[in-house]
């Protein structure tokens, strides 16, 4: 593939098409950020359950407004996209509602099953269901959506990342002290759940 440097500054690259022989992404990516998702979230989660629930619910600004709220939605977004590659169950309920669709004690109770289910799917992934299209109906934007499997499995973990890098700033502003989130000092051996 490759790339194009624009006059006015901007990098552009072909679109991937289902089409393409290579895959952008292997297995192997898919179990490096499976075990990424399962540490990051430990941290951000050992960190949140030290505050109160005050602190957790307060509008910070952010997007989906609370720590709670974002990773309420962050768990939305994982169970939604998940679903569309395992073919398991997915989220319940509308997208624009996904930081009210889980309690503290649900978002406890369920990480862990829901971060268990994302590394035995990234575990068990052969390459060649990392290319091709994958297709489903989008409630965002309302209509079918079709796109190279590759970049819906980017997409799932760089949402991931995007959100957590939020909360990760919610909750070092409100005293609390997760973990660092560079890939590079992810430990051997994760720390238990909280």
């Amino acid at each position: 593939m490759s790339y194009r440097l624009g006059r006015d500054g901007g990098v552009s690259a072909p679109e991937a098409k289902a089409s393409d022989s290579k895959a952008l992404i292997g297995p192997d990516y898919c179990r490096l950020m499976a075990r990424y998702n399962t540490w990051q979230n430990r941290s951000l989660y050992t960190a949140a359950a030290g505050l109160s629930e005050a602190d957790r619910e307060a509008d910070r600004g952010a997007f989906w407004h609370s720590i709670q709220g974002t990773l309420s939605h962050l768990m939305w977004g994982d169970l939604t996209w998940l679903s569309r590659f395992d073919g398991g169950p997915g989220a319940q309920g509308s997208g624009k509602a996904s930081d009210t669709a889980y309690d503290w004690a649900a978002l406890m109770a369920e990480r862990p099953d829901l971060d268990a289910r994302i590394m035995a799917w990234a575990e068990a992934v052969p390459g060649e269901d990392l290319t091709g299209d994958l297709t489903w109906y989008s409630g965002f934007l309302g209509r079918d959506v079709s796109k190279p499997k590759g970049l819906c499995v980017i997409q799932f973990f760089n949402h991931q990342t995007h959100h957590r890098g939020q909360v990760h700033a919610m909750l070092t502003a409100a005293g609390a002290r997760p973990d660092d989130t560079d890939l590079q000092v992810m430990p051997e051996d994760l720390p238990p759940w909280p």
